[in-house]
């Protein structure tokens, strides 16, 4: 079974790190199957949340109006990495 890299970029100027940890240890839990790596990536450009499975872009903040909750985060990365995949209560 192929393993992913999924980094999470964010702004520090925004001081978004935290955040970005949290996101990436809700997704270790819950890929831990998965994931092969996760990394957190400070950005240089203002206001950057992004996610991104491999080199492909998963989720971004500017382009989808804001924050997701984790459950959203959660389906995103599903649908890459194992789209069958059952997330439990974080289906619903």
């Amino acid at each position: 079974m192929k393993k992913f890299k999924i980094t999470v970029e964010y702004c520090p100027k925004c001081k978004w790190m935290l955040r970005a940890a949290w996101i990436a240890q809700e997704l270790l839990i819950t890929f831990e199957e998965e994931i092969d790596e996760i990394s957190l990536k400070p950005s240089g450009i203002s206001g950057i949340f992004r996610l991104y499975v491999d080199d492909k872009v998963a989720f971004d903040r500017k382009e989808n109006g804001g924050f997701a909750e984790p459950k959203r985060y959660k389906q995103l990365i599903r649908d890459h990495v194992n789209p069958l995949k059952s997330l439990g209560h974080s289906e619903h």
